[in-house]
């Protein structure tokens, strides 16, 4: 009776969260990332996130066209009350990529555990997706992901937290060589920098594959108040006929 009735409730909350997601995600859908990819980081409920980026190449490609900067002014809100387990919902407005420009509106959502929610050694889990774009075969890559984290200490001191999971996206957009290259390793090391100042965050991050999506990450963040912070980055490509860049993000929460 007690296990009919457990599997009854988790059933339930299961439908209430996606349905919670679908009605939300039609109005909103930018997901938490590090500096290129999403992280296991989670809005709390009604926090609201506002970020504005920007990524300036640093150089021509290599067949010599130059590479325009890509704009990316997103928001992000989370939607669950729980404690152990938090989803998001929110939107990308994107400009840069030239007759694309026309659909300029990606989506994404994300639901995850917190780490140690279960115990000290339970990881923070999420699954999400997000570049949900809105044209068929032209803006709709459609990244789907799985991703665990852990902050690993060593005799009281703070290593830092490292990231490991994967991706998979449309296979028709996420290509090299007009070859598909669309599925990957997710990557990262992160850490709050305490012993200069608990403003700055410095964060290694890595996403495979040869696609546009692929990169090396290096990156620094500057908490300028409680709720508002400036990430500094560079990006090196996998595809190394393209141009590495440089980001600007500011990200603003309310």
């Amino acid at each position: 009776m007690r296990g009919s009735m457990t599997k009854r409730v988790m059933k339930f909350t299961a439908l209430a969260v996606m349905a919670q997601m679908m009605v939300v995600a039609s109005v909103f859908a930018t997901a938490s990332t590090h500096i290129w990819a999403p992280s296991t980081d989670v809005q709390a409920y009604k926090k609201w996130h506002l970020t504005a980026d920007f990524y300036v190449p640093t150089e021509s490609n290599s067949d010599g066209t130059r590479a325009n900067t890509i704009t990316n002014a997103g928001l992000t809100v989370g939607i669950l009350p729980f404690k152990k387990l938090n989803a998001e919902v929110g939107f990308d407005h994107k400009s840069g990529y030239g007759a694309l420009d026309k659909y300029p509106m990606y989506f994404n959502a994300k639901v995850g555990i917190p780490e140690d929610s279960y115990g000290k050694f339970f990881p923070a889990v999420v699954f999400g997706m997000y570049d949900i774009g809105t044209k068929e075969d032209k803006t709709d890559s459609n990244v789907f992901y799985g991703k665990i984290a852990k902050t690993l200490t060593l005799g009281g001191v703070n290593l830092g937290r490292l990231s490991a999971g994967y991706f998979v996206g449309n296979n028709k957009l996420l290509v090299h060589g007009g070859k598909k290259d669309n599925a990957g390793a997710l990557l990262a090391w992160e850490r709050v920098m305490t012993e200069i100042s608990d403003k700055l965050w410095l964060c290694v991050e890595y996403q495979g594959s040869r696609s546009s999506y692929g990169a090396m990450n290096y990156g620094a963040s500057w908490k300028f108040a409680d709720n508002v912070s400036v990430i500094f980055g560079y990006q090196i490509y996998n595809d190394v006929d393209l141009s590495n860049t440089f980001t600007i993000q500011t990200d603003i929460d309310f």
